[in-house]
This record gives structure tokens, sequence and C-alpha cells, in this order.
């Protein structure tokens, strides 16, 4: 008998909690890595490791002891770069190589290789102090986009347009910044989308692109998503191609890409872009609802080695709507609309917050309060429903 392959998975929270599923059901030995020694994946984990997926050193030492076939995550940027680490030093299969890893998650770098490759962007700066902050507000005439060099969910990321506090616009960013780096960026304007590929040999497969709305600045937070995106046929295969030319200046060889990008009156620019599945239930969820095809389950079977079938099996419309609060503090009713479940197109509505704790309006994704999922036969259907449903929950907030 084959001896029992064995999969490390850097992540067990909910957003991973898929692809964890996907892996038992391939039978193979988990070893899930999670700092949280609550986290949901640990329940269908051979191995449980409370240990930090940011923590390079001892997740390779542990691997070292484990000695897994391959080490993998699903929905979060800070251990794809553990990932690549380990599977470098253990010179597994590279998804891809560690310093890209770095170009894939850290926002200078991402910013220096894709200007280095000629991959439309906006104009960037990238502080390390204040007085280098500053003289980047500067040069952009004091309206611009701040944002963490090394961190995700819109965590830290602001419009400054010169007439809030200068120094207290810095100071929260640069302390949403794992490495303390801020990013000044030029203002981009124009829809917004991201782009769901799984990357398979170095050559990028576009599954869908899905339309983002965002809350109104100063902070960006993700309050929708609905695919596939509405644009014209046109503009869409304008921003496939931006996509495909970022995806292979990073070096992405066999892993999934999530790519963010603006349709700007320049055409589209690169936002961010991650070497991993979308959150948000995009891919988990939306894109099974959408095109029938399994991302999850494909980016988990890339990992083992085997080629997965990315062959659509449906064509309909995708929605999440995101519940939110307009200001802070206490939550102290939350009612959802009756007689939604079995309603043709709700496929889910959860809820994040219990009644009595705190929130704090919508700063970024972790401000959030739960979603609906709704599909319909074209995007613009889903979203409308995702909108009724959104209107008709009531909330107080004291």
């Amino acid at each position: 008998m084959d001896k029992q392959k064995t999969m490390m998975i850097l992540g067990a929270g909910p957003l991973q909690f898929p692809a964890i599923k996907k892996v038992k059901e391939l039978g193979y030995r988990i070893i899930s890595v999670d700092y949280d020694e609550n986290a949901v994946g640990f329940a269908l984990a051979d191995v449980k490791l409370v240990v930090s997926t940011l923590d390079q050193e001892e997740v390779y030492r542990q691997a070292l002891i484990y000695q897994p076939d391959v080490v993998i995550t699903s929905t979060s940027d800070g251990p794809v770069r553990t990932a690549a680490y380990v599977n470098e030093k253990l010179g597994k299969r590279p998804d891809l190589s560690y310093e890209n890893a770095l170009c894939a998650t850290i926002k200078s770098k991402m910013r220096d290789r894709l200007k280095e490759c000629g991959v439309p962007i906006p104009e960037y700066f990238a502080a390390e102090d204040y007085a280098a902050f500053s003289n980047a507000v500067e040069k952009l005439n004091g309206s611009c986009i701040i944002k963490p060099a090394d961190n995700a969910g819109s965590r830290g990321v602001v419009l400054f347009d010169g007439t809030a506090d200068a120094r207290g616009v810095y100071d929260y960013s640069r302390d949403n910044s794992r490495n303390g780096t801020v990013m000044v960026e030029e203002v981009m304007t124009g829809p917004e989308v991201s782009v769901e590929a799984l990357v398979i040999e170095g050559e990028p497969h576009i599954i869908t692109v899905t339309d983002k709305y965002i809350t109104q600045p100063p902070y960006f937070v993700e309050l929708a998503h609905c695919e596939p995106s509405i644009l014209d046929g046109h503009t869409i295969e304008e921003i496939k191609a931006v996509a495909a030319q970022a995806i292979r200046a990073v070096g992405i060889e066999n892993a999934p890409a999530h790519v963010e990008i603006k349709v700007t009156e320049d055409g589209p620019k690169i936002v961010e872009l991650a070497a991993r599945l979308g959150g948000d239930l995009i891919t988990s969820r939306l894109v099974p609802l959408s095109t029938g095809i399994d991302l999850v389950g494909a980016s988990v079977l890339l990992a083992t080695g085997e080629k997965p079938d990315l062959s659509p099996k449906r064509q309909q419309g995708a929605a999440i709507h995101f519940i939110h609060a307009e200001k802070e503090g206490i939550l102290s009713e939350i009612v959802l609309p009756e007689g939604l479940q079995g309603q043709a197109g709700v496929e889910e509505i959860a809820l994040y917050k219990k009644l009595g704790e705190k929130i704090n309006g919508t700063r970024s994704s972790n401000d959030r309060l739960g979603h609906v999922i709704t599909t319909g036969a074209t995007a613009e259907e889903a979203k409308a429903l995702g909108e009724k449903i959104l209107a008709q929950i009531k909330m107080r907030v004291l």
C-alpha cells in the first residue's frame, strides 16, 4: 500500500476551511498551522500546530519534523511567503520562488517589479519614515492613497486629500504595516474589478472578472462583489491582458492569482496582485455559483501536481453584499428580513457580530457585520436581489 501523502496547510480560519476540506476529500494527511488554537480548520487536521503562519523558521522547523509532501496556503497574503520559503528550503515543486513571493505580498517590491516589467500601475512612493512620506505627498500634490506596504483587507488604507492631519494619517497606515513601510500612491478613478486566475506552468488561465463596490473615501472597504463583470467586452479583454502581464511579471508558476485592477481613463492599471485565491468568499462561493468551476479544489489539485479541469459548467450571475454600519458604537439590534429561506436566488445570509459588540463603523474588512450571497440569471439580477435584501436588514447602533 502506498504511503499516505501529507500536506501542510498554513491557516485554519473560515476562509481557509474550504481548501482544508478539499485536501481531506483527496485523502491527504493534514498538518494544519494557525496561531489560533480554536481555528475552525483544526477540526479536520491530523496534526494541529498552534504556530503563527508568519513565523517562517518555526514553520520550517515543524516541516522538517513532519516532512509534508507540499506546503500550501489558500487566501492569506502573509503565509504565501512562508509557504514559498519552506517549499524552497525543502526542495519541493515551486508555486513561486521566495523572491517572487516577496514581490507578490509586499507592495513596495510588487510596484518595483511591475514598473520594471512595464505593467500599467499608478505613480507611487515607498516611505520608510515621516520625512519620506511628506516628500511623497508633496510630489503627488497633496492628494494620494496611503496604504501599508505589508498588509491586506483594507487595513490602514486611506485617501489623503491634504485636509486631514498628515501625521495622523501616516501613523494610522504605518501602524497597520508589518514592516513599517507606507505606500503613497496616485489616486486612480474608475470602476474596480478583480481577476480570478489559476496559473499552470507559468501560464495564466483567467476564470472570471469580478466587479467590486467600495465604500466612499476616506476608507476603501469592499462592500460587494458581483460576477461576471458587467463592463463591456473590449474593456474586459484589456483587463485580462493587464492581469496576465502582471502575473507573469511577478513570476507565479503553479498557483492561484487574484489581481485587483482600476479601469482608469488611461486604461486598466494594477491596484494590487496576490499569489493566492481571492478572499471575501469570491473564489469559494461566487466563482462556483457563477461558473460551476471549483477554483478552490482546482488550486489544491494543482498543488498536488495534477492538472485541474477549468472548463465552465454554467453561466449565471452571483453576488455577495456585506452588511455594514455607518457609525461607531455598540450593536444593540440587527433584524434580518423574514421568509428568505428557500427563496429563489438567496444562497446564504450570515452574521459575524453579536449584539453588544463594539463596532468601528467601516474602516476595514474586519468591521463588516455579515454578508448576503445571491444568484440570478445575470450579474445585474444577482446584484439587485442582494441590494433588495440588504435594504430590508434593520440595525441599531448606540
